[in-house]
């Protein structure tokens, strides 16, 4: 068994004295593992580093095997990443909810948003709603969608202002005033793509959505806790972002 495909590093664990075994996300096959032969030398050391995008040949002698990589440097953007917490952080963060997706089960729109974030993470004010975006995509993958195109109780496609933590739908300022304490808001640069994330107060509505359906869909039932990576991660974006006032913002997104 062969193939080729391009990926990105998400993390190692040493085998034997020398190798490691490499967990990637490819484009075409999934989240997958395989052995590196010498990945442990001075020369394959910085190709191996989360974050870094690479040239991959995967052989096995079965396709259920474990197999054996061999590992071209694509685009060497750890040393970028290593230079802010963002950075840092953001890559640990996207890892551990892409460790939520079946192995080797293809998510070729996660690998290329993976990649897209992972080249925006200098610039926070967009890092931090493309990571919001990439929480929602990881939900609809797992089949827990969020449905955030009109109101569910009028079917309107303005004024969306809310979210119902039951049935993860939108619900419109009119409609959803009655239950407002109840609802969770929905931040507009959800609602309207074009529409920027413009300060810290968006952005934590942004991070408690889609963090209180990881919990809900996710983390809970599978009995796991949310990753010390994604509150590093939030505080560290909410802190970049302007208007930012850390006390409140950080309490809303550590506890949604």
């Amino acid at each position: 068994m062969e193939w080729r495909d391009e990926g990105i590093i998400l993390g190692l664990r040493k085998h034997g004295e020398t190798s490691v075994i490499a967990e990637v996300m490819t484009r075409a096959h999934g989240r997958h593992m395989g052995i590196v032969r010498g990945g442990r030398s001075k020369r394959l050391q910085p190709v191996l580093q989360p974050g870094n995008a690479v040239v991959l040949v995967w052989r096995a002698r079965l396709d259920e095997h474990l197999g054996q990589y061999q590992v071209e440097l694509l685009d060497g953007r750890a040393g970028r990443l290593m230079q802010s917490a963002i950075g840092v952080h953001g890559v640990q963060a996207m890892a551990s909810l892409l460790r939520l997706l079946p192995e080797r089960d293809a998510h070729p729109r996660l690998h290329d948003a993976f990649a897209v974030i992972l080249d925006t993470l200098d610039t926070p004010d967009e890092a931090g709603a493309l990571y919001v975006r990439f929480e929602l995509a990881v939900l609809e993958d797992l089949g827990f969608g969020l449905d955030l195109a009109e109101c569910a109780a009028t079917g309107v496609r303005t004024d969306l202002v809310y979210v119902s933590p039951k049935s993860g739908r939108a619900v419109s300022a009119a409609a959803g005033a009655p239950w407002a304490e109840r609802m969770l808001p929905l931040p507009g640069f959800l609602v309207d793509r074009s529409r920027p994330c413009a300060d810290a107060d968006m952005l934590a509505q942004g991070f408690r959505l889609s963090g209180y359906f990881l919990e809900r869909h996710v983390f809970e039932p599978r009995g796991i806790e949310p990753p010390i990576s994604r509150d590093s991660f939030c505080v560290a974006a909410l802190k970049a972002m302007p208007q930012a006032s850390p006390s409140d913002t950080v309490n809303e997104v550590i506890s949604p």
